[in-house]
């Protein structure tokens, strides 16, 4: 693909869409246009801010949104709200729905080549513990299935919707990812929650990505042309408690000894609800993490390997990369790898 095709990355400044920022730098793009909100902060992305054009717009505001997406061929849809926040549900809906259908009547009405969304396992669905999904898995409604995972499956029927229509559109599905970013949300939080102290540890096993994984996916699905297809992007399935006992070993912190049963998942809960309404930050865990915490899902990664050029990093190196940096950075804020320093993509171009 030409190095100069006009890119949009929506979400530009968040955690991903930072990373995916800096991989298609690497990569040798030179027109990316980042879009960003006005009060949008700008840690993540300060080191090589300048190489991008940036657009201030909202999801929500389709005028904006139009003027963001305009010259645009290729536009990599990042921007959504993460909240298990029963408080932050509404709102949430509202970007991750239909500010999903603003992007996607946008880029129909533009004649935009090529929208890339990033949505999540969480969309596939979730109807039983010890589930194995793939993106075959058919979407059942089911008390295991959180708001975030409604709004992106919602989101994700706006894609499709415009699939429908004449948009070519590819749909990357990651677990949970990992890497560095604001150690204060989101799964970095990991790593700081781990820094402070953490006894106990939740009975369930997880899905995990690298988040250099994921950007150098979403590069390849745009340089390979993919289109009507999901991906899901899962490296390797961990148990909560090998997870936080390989961060505290990396971070030279001891590990969680304590399985959280019923009660002691109910009171932590109910403990990160007091102290974020005390501090006024999102919660760490709520009613719903606490619960999915304790139950076991699976995810086939078999189509994301068949993508040539692709291969996933070792999670073990993923959490060792990322303990480095928040020893690195302890009291900033946030910190990326510089782009020179950063480990070479498996992806030949």
């Amino acid at each position: 693909m030409n190095k100069q095709t006009p890119i949009l990355v929506t979400g530009a400044t968040g955690f991903i869409g930072a990373h995916l920022l800096q991989q298609l730098l690497s990569a040798g793009y030179t027109r990316i246009r980042g879009m960003r909100r006005s009060s949008s902060p700008m840690e993540l992305v300060a080191p090589f801010r300048d190489q991008v054009e940036w657009a201030e717009a909202d999801l929500l505001d389709p005028f904006s949104l139009e003027e963001a997406m305009q010259g645009i061929q290729v536009v990599f849809h990042c921007a959504a709200v993460v909240s298990f926040d029963p408080a932050e549900a509404k709102a949430m809906m509202r970007a991750n729905v239909e500010g999903t259908a603003n992007v996607v009547n946008t880029a129909l009405h533009l004649g935009t080549e090529h929208l890339i969304y990033l949505s999540s396992v969480a969309a596939v669905g979730r109807s039983k513990n010890g589930a194995t999904l793939s993106e075959q898995s058919k979407w059942e409604r089911s008390p295991l299935n959180t708001r975030y995972a409604i709004s992106k499956f919602q989101g994700e029927q706006e894609v499709w919707r415009g699939q429908a229509e004449g948009l070519k559109v590819a749909v990357a599905n990651p677990s949970i990812v990992l890497g560095s970013g604001y150690w204060d949300s989101g799964p970095p939080r990991f790593f700081q929650t781990v820094w402070d102290g953490i006894s106990f540890y939740p009975a369930g096993t997880t899905g995990l990505v690298d988040v250099r994984d994921v950007a150098c996916f979403m590069q390849l699905l745009m340089e390979q042309g993919h289109s009507g297809q999901r991906f899901i992007l899962n490296a390797a399935h961990y148990p909560y408690r090998k997870l936080l006992s390989e961060i505290a070993e990396a971070l030279g912190k001891p590990a969680p000894g304590l399985k959280a049963g019923w009660l002691l998942r109910n009171l932590a809960w109910r403990a990160s609800w007091i102290q974020s309404r005390l501090t006024g930050q999102a919660p760490f865990l709520t009613r719903e993490t606490a619960k999915n915490s304790s139950l076991s899902f699976y995810y086939k990664n078999d189509r994301s390997l068949q993508v040539p050029g692709f291969a996933y990093t070792p999670i073990s190196q993923t959490i060792a990369d990322t303990a480095a940096e928040f020893l690195r950075s302890k009291g900033d804020k946030a910190s990326l790898l510089p782009i020179a320093s950063r480990p070479q993509m498996t992806y030949k171009a």
